[in-house]
């Protein structure tokens, strides 16, 4: 946690960078995608200005526009904290691949060969293992614990067999919040000689990244959901990569290049160095000058989750004082076992009812399953048509929450 002599986040400065938040009301449905930063606009309307070209040409402005995206490469994996830039597969969405990689991993695998999924993540992370059932994969359910919210080691390590060959898991549930123990799990499945692929769609908003130090064989985020423009990644292990059969062309062998069929994005991905450079300036405004980026980013998500948790205690703080509330999480705010994607049901009521209501406020809220249905099943909440989610970020404020719970008390007092 961050001491309190460390410097507040700057909130000014980081809604500045933020255009859209002008014109938005009280916009709290970001675990849907994050509103996107103009440096990343900018970069993103100067490469169709200046280089909207293909690559691999001859002439200036394919070169021009290759050394751009080779550089946009390496500037996001140096984000993430990733040493060879060439272990990122680009796509356009998560659940895309998702399915890219089950398909050439599924290729590599026999019949009874074994998978684990869990009862938790969002369903892009289940359907693709689930449907390998047709050429004989196993796959077995590790379940949440209902009472700490959290994929515990302890529940996985029964399902693990000498046939079992990836765990598929979340490492922030985008409806209960919960941090799940990645470096825990990791330990535990390659001491077992088995393979991860980790969700990080809804902690990498929040937190830092460092996927080589983490040891993850597979993960996947989207930046529109981190600031950015509507693109995913996937990262991969190089020589694990390296040894799956393509999704490409017969003749394309090299990585990424095998798993991204008609190219990628090259606009988006320029565009995306946006991201680095909010957090570079970021971290000057918080006093990181001479520090490496490295350390910066580090620093920034510290005064992120901190002020983040800020937000996530007023909330719950509200909640609790209801007892026909039920959170669907962790009830604490605590920066190490929770992101700031808080969900709720009240009893004998709708989840729609309050969304809708809150929405004559122009503040937005969502209600639903969150493509995380399978917990809504196992937990016995579709008839309420899910949970209500109230998904913060970092550029929300105190005074946005306080709009929320001052719309909210009648709501939960007159019903």
């Amino acid at each position: 946690m961050i001491l309190a002599s460390s410097p507040s986040l700057p909130i000014d400065f980081v809604r500045t960078q933020f255009p859209a938040l002008d014109g938005y009301g009280t916009f709290l449905d970001n675990a849907g995608g994050t509103q996107m930063l103009q440096s990343v606009i900018n970069r993103v309307m100067d490469y169709w200005l200046t280089s909207n070209v293909q690559l691999g040409g001859s002439y200036p402005l394919s070169l021009q526009a290759s050394d751009r995206f080779n550089a946009a490469i390496e500037d996001l994996a140096g984000f993430i904290k990733v040493t060879d830039p060439s272990s990122l597969v680009l796509g356009g969405s998560a659940s895309l691949l998702f399915r890219i990689l089950a398909h050439c991993l599924a290729q590599t695998w026999q019949a009874g060969d074994e998978v684990i999924v869990t009862n938790c993540d969002h369903e892009a992370n289940i359907s693709p293992w689930m449907d390998l059932q047709r050429q004989g994969i196993v796959i077995k359910t590790w379940c949440v614990d209902p009472d700490s919210f959290c994929l515990r080691v302890e529940d996985l390590e029964p399902l693990l067999s000498d046939r079992t060959r990836l765990v598929a898991f979340t490492h922030a549930s985008n409806i209960l919040g919960t941090i799940n123990p990645l470096e825990e799990i990791v330990k535990l499945a390659h001491d077992r000689g088995v393979q991860v692929c980790v969700d990080g769609v809804g902690y990498a908003p929040h937190r830092c990244l460092s996927l080589d130090e983490w040891d993850v064989d597979f993960y996947i985020f989207s930046f529109y959901k981190l600031f950015g423009s509507r693109q995913s990644v996937l990262y991969g292990k190089q020589a694990l990569l390296e040894a799956l059969p393509g999704f490409n062309h017969h003749f394309i062998h090299t990585v990424p290049q095998k798993f991204q069929p008609g190219g990628c994005s090259y606009d988006l991905t320029y565009g995306n160095v946006g991201i680095c450079d909010y957090f570079q300036e970021l971290g000057e405004q918080v006093g990181c000058i001479g520090k490496t980026f490295e350390e910066s980013i580090a620093e920034c998500f510290d005064l992120i989750a901190s002020h983040e948790a800020e937000l996530t205690d007023r909330l719950l703080s509200f909640l609790q004082k209801y007892p026909q509330v039920r959170i669907i999480g962790c009830p604490e705010a605590e920066a190490s076992v929770r992101v700031a994607t808080i969900a709720f049901v009240v009893e004998g009521q709708s989840s729609q009812w309050i969304p809708d209501r809150l929405a004559e406020k122009n503040i937005g809220i969502r209600y639903g399953d969150f493509y995380a249905k399978r917990l809504i099943e196992d937990w016995n909440l579709t008839e309420q048509n899910g949970v209500i989610r109230v998904s913060l970020v970092h550029y929300n404020t105190l005074e946005e929450v306080d709009r929320l719970i001052e719309h909210l008390t009648p709501l939960l007092v007159d019903r």
